[in-house]
């Protein structure tokens, strides 16, 4: 009878060994789930131990190596404990089926304790706990905390040892702390998170734009948003003044470079406000009334060029090239329209970028981005000389484009539709597999 209780005295010792597993376990995977944000909150609810869960918390390393402690603890217990009590039972059982050599008893009752412990050790202690922690962080650490926040204060001293121990192997490789949960995220994974967030509802589809194109905002450089000279509006000094009149009613602008003769000699910019101070009756003097003129690299990456925006208190600037000769303009519409998108006002009327025809067709602008093409098309349209569609097709082709030219692409095929001043300004871009492009166009191989 005494043997019979030791039996299910060891046996209950294994059982709590196995809880005291999953107990180590679901603290272990709540801390590091958990987010601070989600306690904070907890403890302004006066909610049960979410004080003492964000005390475990700010001592996360230590608490983690408390965890690991704990759950190394308890399964050495109980492989110690366990398997001889659950073999001891069973050994009977084989001996009543007819086993009589003591070596086959024992190895299987060995073989039957094993996979019992470890079942029991995979299902209970480990998988279960896991996953509800991870499913319920913030109720897992805050049950947790008590018992947790005993057996780190218990265990202190030993935790030191080890983890003095701990850095000083890992300094014998480069490595000069412990903590990766001080490590910061980076950028893909921060984007990584948001999309969960979107897809798992707790962004719209806008406040997860946004933040997206946060990211995109400090990798663009101005070079890329600008507005080519060519196709800038402005007013020329050696013309009368009716035909800059002409100019403000056709482009509807508010800002006007001030030129002498071309873009290649930029006197400022006029806005079209200082036209409205003039006296009636008097004749403007475009150069007396035009604004200082502001030059930007076309590198300078839109955040600094925001900062230039706002501390000179203009929003227009001209962009130079890598010879410093004036290549277009950009204003802090073109800035702000890469965070929140394209902003048209009472007189924009501007045809989107890239617009679909037929299915796999798109008829594009030559100033559209590649990676706003490769966004709409699905292709993967790359170049490291060139930023537009329109400088890629000139790219391929080798040559001024024309009208009706065709080039191939990485899975598609452009053909030139309009070209203005030898730059293609409109052209269809066909992903392969569609007969969009008629197959009698002629085929100009790019050189």
């Amino acid at each position: 009878m005494a043997t019979w209780t030791t039996d299910i005295l060891w046996i209950l010792g294994a059982l709590l060994l196995v809880l005291l597993n999953g107990f180590f376990v679901a603290a272990e995977f709540a801390l590091v789930k958990v987010r601070g944000s989600k306690l904070a909150e907890a403890a302004r609810q006066d909610k049960p131990f979410a004080k003492t869960a964000q005390w475990m918390v700010r001592r996360i390393d230590k608490a983690l190596s408390a965890c690991q402690l704990g759950i190394t603890v308890a399964s050495l217990g109980l492989g110690w404990v366990g398997e001889p009590a659950i073999a001891h039972l069973v050994e009977p059982l084989f001996r009543a089926f007819g086993v009589t050599s003591a070596v086959l008893v024992h190895s299987l009752a060995f073989v039957v304790a094993f996979a019992t412990i470890t079942a029991a050790h995979l299902v209970i202690g480990e998988q279960a706990p896991k996953i509800y922690a991870i499913r319920r962080p913030t109720r897992t650490v805050r049950w947790c905390a008590i018992p947790l926040k005993w057996f780190y204060v218990i265990s202190y001293p030993f935790l030191m040892v080890l983890n003095a121990t701990t850095m000083r192997i890992l300094r014998q490789f480069g490595i000069t702390t412990a903590s990766e949960h001080d490590m910061p995220h980076s950028e893909e994974e921060i984007r990584g998170l948001l999309s969960q967030a979107h897809v798992h509802g707790e962004l719209t589809r806008s406040e997860h734009s946004l933040l997206d194109a946060v990211f995109e905002f400090d990798d663009t450089i101005c070079r890329r948003i600008m507005v080519p000279r060519m196709d800038v509006a402005y007013f020329d000094l050696n013309k009368p003044l009716a035909n800059a009149m002409e100019t403000v009613r056709r482009s509807k602008h508010t800002r006007f470079p001030l030129c002498d003769g071309s873009m290649d000699s930029v006197l400022g910019f006029v806005h079209i406000k200082d036209l409205l101070h003039v006296p009636e009756g008097t004749e403007p003097d475009l150069k007396s009334i035009c604004r200082p003129p502001r030059y930007v690299p076309g590198t300078m990456l839109l955040s600094k060029l925001l900062n230039v925006f706002r501390a000179g208190r203009q929003h227009l600037a001209f962009v130079l090239d890598e010879h410093g000769a004036v290549s277009g303009i950009v204003t802090m519409e073109d800035v702000l329209e890469r965070l929140v998108g394209e902003v048209q006002d009472e007189f924009d009327d501007e045809t989107p970028a890239v617009v679909p025809e037929t299915s796999g067709s798109y008829s594009v602008q030559g100033t559209a981005l590649l990676a706003e093409v490769n966004k709409a098309t699905g292709l993967d349209l790359i170049s490291v000389d060139v930023d537009t569609v329109a400088g890629l097709v000139t790219e391929r082709i080798g040559r001024i484009v024309t009208q009706g030219d065709r080039v191939d692409l990485d899975g598609g095929v452009a053909e030139v539709l309009e070209v203005k001043q030898g730059r293609a300004t409109r052209i269809r871009v066909v992903v392969s597999g569609s007969n969009a492009v008629g197959p009698d166009s002629p085929q100009t191989p790019g050189s």
